[in-house]
């Protein structure tokens, strides 16, 4: 195997069910950005999207929740199967461990900063101009990042820098999410056999 040559197969799939939420994602880290998605939840399918453009992931999710009482459960469960599956997925010996991207679009503009450090932790800043898309509740997406953070065991910063409509914002913090996966997971030619970390483990 070539020291730039990611490890193999970097991909998982993980089933979720509870009485409010049946949820599974199945990634694969080194994809093309394909994306096959059901969630019952549009808005939510064109965020993902963007995670698995942006990011080179190939994502499958399905899932089946109480949207009748409303989406809360869905989109937190959502993200914490997607943590699990990448937590499975990743192999971080070798990687660059951080990631970080700046997206903008139109007037908005975001940041999002990442760590493969093996401690959950989330620091969001975004202040919606409005608190919905369509019917969608955008205060769900915090809950979203948090169930994924919890269980990939990830560092991540969000912050929304400006913008003047709330499809744009979240968009660009989705892209920026994925664009930092990217970079964060990618091998580093230079240090493909050792853990990124003086400890010696992540």
């Amino acid at each position: 195997m070539s020291a730039s040559a990611p490890p193999s197969p970097r991909q998982a799939t993980v089933e979720r069910n509870t009485k409010e939420t049946q949820i599974t994602v199945t990634l694969k880290l080194d994809g093309s950005g394909q994306l096959d998605v059901e969630t019952g939840l549009p808005f939510l399918d064109h965020m993902l999207d963007q995670i698995a453009r942006h990011g080179l992931i190939d994502l499958t999710v399905r899932a089946s929740g109480d949207l009748d009482i409303d989406a809360h459960h869905t989109v937190e469960d959502i993200g914490i199967t997607l943590g699990q599956a990448l937590n499975q997925a990743l192999d971080k010996t070798g990687i660059r461990r951080y990631g970080h991207a700046y997206v903008p679009l139109d007037e908005a503009l975001s940041r999002v900063v990442l760590d493969f450090s093996g401690r959950p932790g989330l620091d969001y800043h975004v202040q919606f101009v409005k608190g919905t898309v369509g019917n969608f509740d955008v205060d769900l997406f915090h809950e979203f990042f948090q169930g994924f953070v919890n269980h990939a065991m990830v560092t991540l910063h969000i912050d929304n820098i400006r913008g003047k409509n709330a499809h744009h914002q979240i968009e660009t913090i989705f892209k920026a999410f994925g664009r930092a996966l990217r970079m964060a997971m990618e091998i580093d030619p230079r240090a493909a056999d050792h853990i990124p970390s003086t400890k010696g483990v992540l």
